[in-house]
């Protein structure tokens, strides 16, 4: 299939749209977004075969929509358009979902899966692989408290556009969805002994200085990982998953 509109037409609409989109850089970021319904208004490659010859081995899924979605620009306009420019060289825009959807997601009742809350997270790297965690596990949500935007393009980078695959919004503490509150702390009572419900939100501490205070007085239940003595922590998105694994053995999704 010919590339659906010129290089120099393509330009013009990404500059367009990109202060108000979802950067999603990479091959990978852009195959998940389009699994999990993203509207992608704008594609671009520095090689359009490679692009499809990659799809073909590992998205065959969103081959036909990649072929009718990629543009082809020259090295330098894709590096003009993009940061920090992919190994793919693959990369595109597309529409965050409206707060109003999310949030409704978030706060349904009998939800199926917890909401995962990094309280006040500091690392986008962290934030990133926690939503790409999230997404794996089939969580309803991930809810940021504090300054860091969920959708920053190296979260989003992080997250291999996994944003797609889950509700993420960010709150204060005072708005987060109703259910249980089950915050990860080092005086809590060890995971291994809890069965943690379908409904909760896993709380996790930031990475510096863990639990806020506000954080801690909405919770319900202190939880504790197993650690060896003498070790201080483990990493965010670890904690995240050991506590998922133990949701996924003990919960009911």
């Amino acid at each position: 299939m010919n590339d659906p509109r010129s290089p120099a037409e393509t330009t013009v609409l990404w500059q367009r749209l990109a202060s108000a989109s979802v950067l999603l850089d990479g091959f990978h970021a852009l195959k998940h977004a389009l699994r999990f319904g993203a509207e992608v208004p704008v594609a671009v490659t520095v090689d359009r075969r490679a692009a499809l010859a990659l799809a073909d081995e590992l998205a065959p899924d969103v081959r036909r929509t990649l072929d009718a979605l990629l543009t082809e620009v020259t090295p330098s306009a894709y590096a003009a358009l993009v940061p920090r420019p992919h190994p793919t060289a693959v990369a595109a825009l597309a529409v965050r979902p409206a707060r109003e959807a999310q949030l409704r997601v978030l706060g349904r009742a009998a939800r199926e899966a917890p909401v995962v809350v990094l309280d006040n997270p500091r690392n986008l790297g962290n934030a990133g692989a926690v939503i790409r965690l999230a997404a794996g596990f089939g969580v309803t949500g991930v809810v940021t408290t504090g300054t860091l935007d969920p959708w920053h393009p190296t979260v989003v980078r992080g997250g291999a556009g996994l944003h797609f695959a889950t509700a993420v919004e960010r709150l204060d503490v005072a708005e987060l969805p109703p259910g249980p509150v089950y915050a990860l702390d080092p005086e809590g009572a060890d995971i291994r002994g809890l069965k943690l419900p379908d409904d909760a939100l896993l709380a996790f501490g930031s990475e510096r200085s863990g639990l806020s205070r506000e954080l801690r007085a909405r919770a319900d239940q202190l939880v504790a990982l197993p650690m060896r003595p003498q070790v201080s922590s483990y990493n965010l998105a670890t904690s995240v998953a050991m506590a998922l694994y133990h949701w996924s053995l003990t919960g009911g999704a």
